[in-house]
């Protein structure tokens, strides 16, 4: 489908506009990246984010700063986009952005539920502290943004609603228990979902990424703990290059932003309850 951009210039790919999406997480990573894929491929932009740290993550989260460089990196490719700080462990917090951003933008047509944390430990060396909040914030914070915002794409009869996970939803890893029974809980909460509001026109659908390089795995401790002692992010690479089928390092933040996008538009309006590994082969090895 061919598009007009703010200056003038055609240029094909899906056509989201007069449409409004939702992303969680958005101040950097995946989320930042998904933002300005919505955007530059004609939506308007809703940004949610904590923009303040919690006690178990081993590396810093984001900031009100980045989320408002987001903002306004969005705002310069000519779209509306309002930012909010809002943290999807919140039922309250989180309904109360959502009727903002809809007094602000005025409809709601795509959710992504993008917000997660990352610790590692093996099953019995976990704390409480590490096991709860991995599961608060990946699974309910997932659950949280669908409550808050999925009665509003009933009220309207359409929508889509696109839940990040991972490869480690859809199988075993070890060391990360609590990540993988979080990420496993995205998908199914992605599928059931799918089943209940499919007859009002909304498609949902999970996204599941190998490793990317985002804050939060490019800092050295991550790199020793998946690559060994003294490991780089170049010895990161090539454990990456031998997880996977295709010979690339870490896949990229934007083959994620791409494929949100691709479920986002019409040509995946038929497409629900999938969960879409973007793994560069990792689930066939």
């Amino acid at each position: 489908m061919t598009r007009e951009d703010p200056n003038g210039r055609r240029s094909r790919g899906p056509d989201l506009s007069g449409r409004v999406a939702l992303v969680t997480g958005a101040a950097r990573g995946v989320g930042r990246e998904v933002a300005l894929g919505l955007a530059g491929a004609g939506a308007d932009l809703v940004l949610l984010d904590r923009c303040k740290p919690l006690d178990t993550t081993p590396y810093a989260l984001a900031s009100a700063d980045d989320l408002e460089r987001v903002r306004a990196e969005i705002e310069g490719l000519g779209r509306r986009c309002l930012a909010l700080t809002a943290d999807v462990t919140d039922l309250a917090g989180m309904t109360a952005a959502v009727e903002a951003a809809l007094e602000g933008l005025g409809r709601l047509d795509i959710v992504v539920a993008n917000a997660g944390i990352f610790t590692w430990g093996r099953l019995w060396e976990l704390t409480e502290e590490q096991w709860d909040e991995t599961i608060d914030v990946n699974l309910k914070g997932t659950w949280v943004t669908l409550k808050a915002t999925v009665p509003h794409l009933i009220a309207q009869g359409s929508g889509t609603v696109i839940c990040v996970s991972s490869t480690a939803g859809l199988r075993g890893c070890p060391n990360i228990s609590h990540y993988v029974a979080s990420k496993h809980g995205v998908v199914g909460l992605a599928r059931s979902l799918a089943m209940e509001v499919g007859e009002y026109g909304i498609t949902v659908n999970a996204v599941c990424p190998s490793r990317m390089k985002t804050p939060m795995v490019t800092y050295p401790a991550y790199y020793e703990e998946f690559a060994g002692p003294g490991g780089t992010e170049r010895d990161l690479d090539l454990v990456s290059r031998g997880e996977q089928v295709l010979p690339v390092d870490a896949v990229p933040v934007s083959a994620v932003k791409e494929a949100v996008v691709w479920l986002a538009s019409d040509a995946a309006r038929h497409i629900t309850g999938v969960a879409l590994p973007v793994d560069a082969g990792e689930l066939l090895v």
